[in-house]
């Protein structure tokens, strides 16, 4: 599912910029960037086999024991794009990923590497031709966790080596604000505050509400 989203994000970005030669009212606007997502550390409550754990502690079946729960955060990657059919209403397809894995059940050699991926409808209030151009988005996607192992190299090498262990998949409804800041003509930087609940995600985290936040540089296509 990964790789699919991965290989589609910049198709759909080539389906998006052919299609600014079909109207002067449209415009395309790809971007990249950074940011983050944010949620808490779950506790795991009590199973048929298995204990409950303390607060803000996970049960990790690899040891048998209960440890500290991780908490999702860190440096996010976002590639996107916007397309314009209307003066005021578009689309848009994005996708956020964090950049490195993260620990998850340190004792374990457990590492996790979230990402998210959205289809969306966007409304600007105001005229695509102004400097400031607010945006309001919503829509829906996916949230994928991306598992892996994690061990140290045998003496007398020093290194870590990772391979890819499982993932979980979940249902996700996304909705955002921000505003395109047009530094020229036709770049812009893009500060956006996002907000998504993922269904199934208290799973492994605290909250199924996912806040979070990007800020982008992008180039408009087809601008009026």
């Amino acid at each position: 599912m990964l790789k699919i989203t991965i290989r589609t994000i910049p198709f759909l970005v080539l389906l998006l910029l052919a299609g600014v030669k079909q109207s002067k009212a449209q415009g395309v606007s790809p971007y990249f960037g950074v940011g983050s997502a944010f949620d808490g550390a779950v506790t795991s409550g009590a199973t048929s086999t298995t204990p409950a754990c303390p607060s803000q502690q996970i049960f990790d079946g690899f040891t048998g024991f209960c440890e500290p729960a991780p908490t999702m955060g860190g440096v996010f990657g976002v590639i996107g794009a916007d397309f314009m059919f209307r003066p005021h209403f578009g689309v848009n397809a994005e996708y956020n990923f964090r950049f490195a894995q993260a620990n998850y059940l340190p004792a374990a050699g457990l590492n996790v590497r979230p990402g998210f991926y959205d289809f969306n409808a966007i409304y600007q209030p105001t005229s695509g031709s102004q400097r400031i151009v607010p945006i309001v988005e919503g829509g829906i996607g996916g949230a994928r966790l991306s598992f892996y192992e994690t061990q140290s190299c045998l003496p007398p090498l020093s290194c870590t080596q990772s391979q890819f262990y499982t993932s979980t998949n979940h249902f996700q409804v996304h909705g955002a604000v921000g505003v395109k800041l047009y530094v020229k003509s036709d770049i812009f930087i893009k500060p956006q505050f996002d907000i998504r609940w993922v269904d199934g995600l208290d799973q492994q985290y605290s909250r199924t509400v996912v806040p979070g936040f990007t800020i982008s540089i992008g180039y408009t296509f087809g601008r009026t």
